[in-house]
C-alpha cells in the first residue's frame, strides 16, 4: 500500500534520539530550547514556544490573545477540527468563513464581506485562524489589512506549511499576524514523532505561551510576583497545562529541521511531477497555486470534475484496493455531529462543501518515486473512466 504520507527518518535522525537517551535529560533539559531556537531563527521570528502537539499550540495561542467565555473565533471549516476546537476550550463561540474553491483556503473576500455584516451586527470575532491548507499560505496580508480595519488578533494554522514561504518570507515569521502553528506529526513536512510549536515576534505574548504550557507555574525570577523563599521557589499565576514537549521530541525534531529544506525541494518536484502527468486529464484538476507563495505541498490534492457522491466514494474505495490510500481533506468542521449539535448545518459555507465532494489527496512523501507516481495517476484515471462510464 502507498500510504498518503509518511514521515522520512534518517540514521542522524536515529543518532540525535539515542543520544538524548544517553544523556541525564529526558524532559525538560536543552534539546527543547535548542530546538525552539532554531525554528525561530529559520523562520525568522524572534521566540518560538514547543509543545507536545499543534492542538496544543493553538489552545494556548489563544489563551495568550485572551480569547475567553462568550468570546468569537472565526476560523476555516477546510481543517481538522482542532482548528476550530481551540477556541471552544477557552469557552468562545466559533463561527467559519468559507474557502475559495480554487486553493482550499479562506478566503480573504468573503472574509471582508462577512466582516462588514458582523460590525453591523456587533458579532465582531476577537481572533481568526486562517489555516493553510496543504502547505500553501492563504493571503495574510489581505486578511492582515481587514484585521487592522477591524481589530481583531490572527493565529496562523500553519501545520502544513512548515519550510514554505509567503512573498519571500518564511511561514512562521509572523510578519502578518500575532502568532503562527506549526505541527511535526509524523506525516507533516518534518516530525518529531508528535509535537507542535507557536511562534510570535511579541514578548508578552511569548512568556504567556510558555506560562500556559506549563501548569501555570514559573520559576523565572524577573516573572515572580513575591519575593521568592529560596531557590527552589515557584509560582503558578494562571491556570495552564502540561502541554511540554520532551527532550526526546525536540532532538528529533532538530535533526529534521536539518533536512527541511531538502523535504520541501523534494515534495515541489513531485508535486510537479504529479501536474505534468496530469495536464492532459482536464477532468482531474490540481489546486490552484497562487503568485508570490512557495509551497511547502504537505498534501497533494486534486479536484473530480463533475464528481457524484457515489463517484467519489467508489473511487477512493477502488483506489484503496489497488494499493493506493489516498484520503479526503476535509469534511467541513461544522459538518461534524458535534458542530451540527452547536446550531450548524448543511450548506452553510457551500465552496468547502463542493470542493469536499470533489477532492482526494493522492500520495505525496519525499520517498514517493516517479514510478509510483505514474502508477498512481494511471490508476486514478482508469478507475475514473470505468466508474463514469458505469454512471454512479
Amino acid at each position: 500500500m502507498i500510504p498518503y504520507g509518511k514521515q522520512a527518518i534518517s540514521q542522524q535522525d536515529i543518532d540525535a534520539v539515542i543520544e538524548v537517551l544517553n544523556s541525564p535529560w529526558l524532559t525538560q533539559g536543552p534539546k527543547v530550547p535548542e530546538f525552539e531556537t532554531a525554528v525561530s531563527q529559520y523562520c525568522q521570528v524572534n521566540f518560538a514556544t514547543a509543545v507536545n502537539s499543534a492542538t496544543s499550540a493553538l489552545h494556548i495561542a489563544c489563551l495568550a490573545l485572551g480569547v475567553g467565555h462568550n468570546d468569537i473565533v472565526w476560523t476555516s471549516p477546510n481543517s481538522f477540527v482542532a482548528s476550530a476546537n481551540c477556541a471552544l476550550y477557552c469557552g468562545a463561540k466559533v463561527d467559519f468563513v468559507d474557502i475559495d474553491p480554487h486553493t482550499g483556503n479562506l478566503c480573504a473576500q468573503t472574509l471582508a464581506a462577512k466582516l462588514a455584516i458582523a460590525q453591523q451586527n456587533n458579532t465582531l470575532p476577537k481572533v481568526v485562524i486562517p489555516v493553510h491548507f496543504a502547505g500553501q499560505s492563504c493571503d495574510m496580508a489581505a486578511i492582515h489589512k481587514l484585521a487592522k480595519q477591524y481589530n481583531f488578533k490572527i493565529i496562523e494554522d500553519a501545520s502544513h506549511a512548515v519550510g514554505g514561504q509567503y512573498e519571500n518570507s518564511p511561514v512562521g515569521s509572523c510578519q502578518y499576524s500575532d502568532i503562527c502553528i506549526f505541527s511535526f506529526h509524523p506525516v507533516k513536512i518534518v516530525t518529531s514523532a508528535e509535537g507542535g510549536m507557536a511562534l510570535t515576534n511579541d514578548q508578552a505574548l511569548d512568556a504567556q505561551l510558555k506560562l500556559y504550557r506549563s501548569h501555570g507555574v514559573t520559576a523565572d525570577p524577573d516573572l515572580l510576583e513575591h519575593d521568592p523563599h529560596g531557590p527552589w521557589y515557584y509560582e503558578q499565576q494562571a491556570l495552564g497545562f502540561n502541554y511540554r514537549m520532551t527532550d526526546l521530541h525536540a532532538a528529533l525534531g532538530a535533526s529534521q529541521l536539518k533536512q527541511l529544506d531538502q523535504f520541501v525541494s523534494k515534495r515541489n518536484a513531485l508535486a510537479n511531477h504529479y501536474d505534468a502527468l496530469l495536464e492532459a486529464h482536464t477532468h482531474v484538476n490540481p489546486l490552484m497555486q497562487r503568485d508570490g507563495i512557495y509551497n511547502a505541498y504537505h498534501l497533494y490534492v486534486v479536484q473530480i470534475a463533475d464528481c457524484t457522491g457515489e463517484l467519489h466514494k467508489h473511487l477512493v474505495k477502488e483506489l484503496r484496493a489497488k494499493g493506493i490510500f489516498c484520503h479526503v481533506h476535509y469534511i467541513p468542521i461544522y459538518l461534524q455531529p458535534y458542530y451540527s449539535q452547536q446550531g450548524f448545518s448543511q450548506g452553510y459555507c457551500p465552496n468547502a462543501e463542493a470542493y469536499y465532494h470533489s477532492a482526494i489527496t493522492l500520495p505525496l512523501f519525499p520517498e514517493l518515486s516517479q514510478q509510483e507516481q505514474k502508477y498512481i495517476v494511471t490508476t486514478l484515471v482508469d478507475v475514473l473512466d470505468v466508474l463514469s462510464n458505469d454512471q454512479l
